[in-house]
């Protein structure tokens, strides 16, 4: 492998087709496409500056490295990802990707980020700022997650989702086989028009949760005071410990919780209309 190191580059294409290359220390400045069309990259303590770095790349490692503002749309169109405690400023990072391995990475503009990507691997990510991370990806395992994105986890398809802090509004909506474990989630709108949403050990925060859910499933989740209005016209299992406020015309299902506020059956409340609310009997 040919190593470049203490370098800087800058313009457009500079190490266009390059092929087993180790990038160290090397600074890519104001222009684009920098590294294009290339294979087995290792790129380690590098600084991007320019624009769409890293597009149509198969095979590469990035580690300790910082993407500036200007590095934006860095990795696009290319697969066999792994990328390990970098720091990126630049939005619009991930697109049409695959085998991606992400390990203790901060996005400080995660606007658009994750979109239309598959076989996602993260371990300790943090998201913030920005709009619609993930959306229409599919196949992601995620352990360790702090998002205060909006409207994250969109469209998503076969996610595996632990230890999360997610702050939003509008999230996991239309997911499908999506199951997320020990995580706080708090936003509005949570998992509407889900299919094969599964909660377990969650705590549940922000108004009308879970609605037009087609086969939730809660298992040992709380619920924040302020919730409201949950489960209209959902079919679902749900175990809640503790309270929940208000739970407003779910369609079908079993509903336990220790103690319920009220329930809201209207007019309005769809056929079957049969789902069992219940307090847990001590």
């Amino acid at each position: 492998m040919q190593l470049i190191k203490d370098q800087t580059f800058g313009g457009e294409r500079p190490l266009f087709a390059a092929h087993d290359v180790h990038l160290d220390h090397v600074t890519i400045l104001a222009g684009e496409s920098a590294i294009k069309e290339c294979s087995h990259i290792v790129a380690t303590d590098c600084r991007f500056e320019g624009n769409y770095p890293f597009w149509h790349v198969h095979g590469f490692t990035i580690e300790n490295c910082y993407f500036d503002v200007g590095g934006r749309s860095a990795l696009w169109y290319s697969d066999h990802l792994k990328m390990k405690d970098t720091l990126i400023d630049a939005p619009k990072m991930f697109r049409e990707m695959s085998d991606l391995d992400l390990e203790n990475v901060t996005m400080n503009d995660a606007d658009e980020v994750f979109w239309r990507c598959r076989d996602i691997r993260v371990r300790n990510l943090k998201l913030h700022g920005g709009t619609y991370p993930f959306m229409f990806s599919r196949d992601i395992y995620v352990d360790g997650l702090e998002s205060d994105s909006k409207y994250v986890f969109q469209y998503v398809k076969n996610a595996e989702i632990h230890h999360a802090r997610i702050t939003t509004k509008d999230a996991f909506w239309e997911v499908e086989d999506v199951t997320i474990y020990d995580s706080e989630l708090d936003g509005e709108y949570l998992g509407w028009h889900s299919r094969n949403l599964r909660l377990v050990n969650c705590h549940i925060a922000g108004e009308q949760p879970l609605c037009y859910a087609t086969d939730l499933v809660l298992e040992n989740c709380t619920f924040d005071p302020a919730c409201d209005r949950a489960f209209e016209y959902s079919t679902l299992r749900a175990d809640i410990r503790g309270a929940i406020t208000n739970i407003k015309n779910p369609t079908s299902g079993h509903i336990v919780a220790d103690r319920i506020g009220s329930v809201t059956l209207d007019e309005n409340i769809k056929a079957p209309a049969d789902c069992l609310v219940e307090e847990r009997r001590k």
